[in-house]
């Protein structure tokens, strides 16, 4: 019995459009104008914008065969790699690790949706574990003999 069969789609769709929107939003604003962000010594601007594309697209791409896995019903696999396209939001918050970037207020905001976007999918990541792991009495007693 498959205890995620037809759930929890809709709500993974809306986290991953969701996500999706702000990194991209985030992302280009961080690569187009890098040098208004706070730049880690030793780094140069260039640098710094090829790493973030590639770190985009990356996680992305994680996020893409997260949501594939899931509608294969292969879920673990999934659950691992929507776990590492929630990075994508978290890692924008390590702007404050650095300084606080000087960006006009809606750029700013990104790093909060960003954030809110990853924890958002950790919820939904923890919530389809839980229901992976829970065993019924009856799932129980059929192993019984």
């Amino acid at each position: 019995m498959d205890v995620l069969q037809g759930k929890g789609l809709t709500t993974l769709r809306v986290i991953l459009g969701f996500t999706l929107l702000t990194t991209t939003l985030h992302y280009a604003h961080n690569i187009i104008r890098a040098q208004d962000y706070p730049q880690i010594p030793g780094i140069s601007v260039l640098a710094a914008q090829i790493t973030v594309a590639f770190g985009w697209v990356l996680f992305t791409a994680f996020g893409f065969f997260g949501y594939r896995y899931y509608v294969q019903e292969r879920y673990w696999r999934a659950l691992g790699f929507l776990v590492v396209y929630s990075l994508a939001g978290l890692v924008s918050a390590g702007h404050f690790l650095v300084g606080v970037p000087q960006i006009p207020a809606f750029w700013f905001s990104t790093i909060f949706t960003d954030t809110a976007a990853a924890i958002a999918l950790w919820l939904f990541v923890s919530w389809a574990a839980s229901k992976l792991n829970r065993v019924s009495v009856l799932d129980q007693a059929s192993t019984q003999h």
